[in-house]
């Protein structure tokens, strides 16, 4: 009996190991938004002035930056030169991917007619696009967008 048990223990290893192995390395692919729920999320970013939330984040980011390293002013000057919104806009796409349309347009008439909705709104106070917003802004200090 003890015998069976250890063979079906290792029966069950030998089966659920290549399981493990493959889902570690597996390519993981970002969920992204379709074509028209794209242009969709770029009225929302408009309407929330999101894209203006971004770049002054990256200055702000710079600008410490630049002081506890002592940078000169042109320094600092080519590195803000280096903000574009465009090499972050994935991260927003990715956060409105499992929207529907009919979500995304009711956000987009909520933006438009809520002025205080623009400031307190859904992607400023999202974790996970506050986090890669730090990477972002960080690694446009590290010359990473040069």
């Amino acid at each position: 009996m003890k015998k069976l048990k250890t063979q079906l223990l290792v029966s069950l290893l030998c089966l659920f190991i290549p399981i493990i192995g493959n889902s570690q390395t597996a390519a993981k692919t970002v969920p992204m938004p379709t074509q028209q729920n794209k242009i969709i999320i770029d009225k929302i970013v408009e309407a929330a002035h999101y894209k203006n939330y971004v770049i002054d984040f990256c200055l702000e980011t710079i600008n410490e930056a630049a002081l506890k390293e002592k940078w000169n002013d042109q320094k600092t000057v080519e590195i803000s030169q280096t903000i574009n919104y465009k090499n972050f806009r994935d991260a927003v796409y990715n956060m409105f991917a499992f929207y529907n349309e009919i979500e995304l347009e009711t956000l987009l008439k909520t933006y438009k007619q809520d002025t205080a909705y623009q400031s307190s709104n859904v992607m400023i106070t999202n974790d996970a696009l506050g986090y890669n917003l730090e990477i972002f802004a960080n690694d446009i200090v590290r010359g990473k967008y040069k």
